[in-house]
């Protein structure tokens, strides 16, 4: 039987432009416009829908096209789809825009609506009972730091182990007031810098200070350098697989996150889990979508006889 997980986080409209040739800051650039749905906590959803997990989202969405848009994919890529939805309100958004080789040059996020999941909404009977039939609770920053706060005291009330996505440098501060209360932690060096407020030459010195914030686990990305994934007693660094036909970076690391999950609750150590992590990785950033339509078990499998065995540093 399937384990479950329940997704409570950020569900929305991404709209990403790419410049077709070299990037002129402060004038008009050629380039393609493509929207589609997104936000930390759906992209995880789909990818661990697609790793053949029980998929429960419970996000707050507005009463227009694009919450159709976001609903409508939910249940392709088979997830049981529960939002709030507010229907005078629009559906959160982010808007970027990459270079030509699909790096980020900037980005826009419209995410008011996140502001109304607020720690009340837990109490609702539907909520309470999502909580005591998963085996895993997964959130992103996109909600209140409060909500955050409640959802990770709900989970230990329940005995349920929490994840959580970083999201952005901006609002990974607010996981920080309950990281002893979150299992899992997935975040790249910005993310890591602003919650711990340094800018460590080895980024072996940002595990010390988030187990010293109360993190028990953590998984830190480094673009194309080796990640760096710790749990209580184990340090470990896995260079990720170089990937040469990447399409779009956008989801990498939802899709990372996705992959250490699927192993974690398969029972897989820490530097087994960040192996499946990369390989999930590997396989969104050769498409176009934040999401890679053709994940699955099997696919992941193939893909990690390409990744590297993890390193032990302690």
């Amino acid at each position: 039987m399937a384990k479950k997980i329940l997704v409570l986080g950020g569900a929305h409209i991404d709209r990403r432009g790419r410049i077709f040739g070299e990037t002129a800051p402060g004038a008009s650039n050629p380039g393609a416009w493509f929207e589609e749905p997104g936000g930390g906590g759906f992209n995880a959803a789909r990818n661990l829908a697609r790793l053949g997990f029980d998929v429960k989202l419970i996000s707050p969405r507005g009463g227009d096209p694009s919450g159709e848009m976001v609903a409508e994919a939910a249940s392709h890529a088979g997830i049981d789809d529960k939002p709030f939805v507010f229907l005078d309100r629009k559906t959160p958004s982010y808007t970027a825009i990459l270079e030509n080789d699909g790096n980020l040059v900037i980005a826009l996020a419209d995410m008011e609506l996140y502001k109304l999941f607020v720690p009340r909404r837990l109490a609702i009977r539907a909520v309470r009972d999502a909580f005591e039939e998963t085996d895993l609770i997964l959130c992103d920053a996109n909600l209140p730091a409060e909500t955050l706060g409640a959802i990770a005291a709900r989970a230990a009330f329940c005995g349920k182990p929490v994840a959580a996505i970083a999201i952005s440098p901006a609002k990974v501060v607010r996981l920080k007031p309950s990281l002893a209360g979150v299992d899992h932690l997935f975040l790249n060096e910005a993310e890591a810098a602003a919650l711990t407020e340094i800018r460590p030459e080895d980024p072996r010195e940002w595990v010390n200070a988030l187990r010293a914030l109360g993190l028990r686990n953590g998984v830190i990305t480094r673009g194309k350098r080796p990640l760096i994934a710790f749990s209580r007693d184990t340090v470990v660094s896995l260079q990720p697989p170089v990937v040469d036909d990447v399409a779009d970076v956008t989801g990498a690391g939802d899709s990372l996150a996705s992959g250490v999950l699927s192993a974690v609750l398969a029972g897989h150590d820490l530097a087994e889990a960040v192996r499946h992590g990369a390989a999930a990785a590997a396989i969104t950033v050769q498409s176009p979508f934040a999401t890679a339509e053709n994940l699955s078990p099997e696919l992941l499998k193939t893909m990690l006889a390409l990744v590297p065995r993890a390193e032990i540093l302690s």
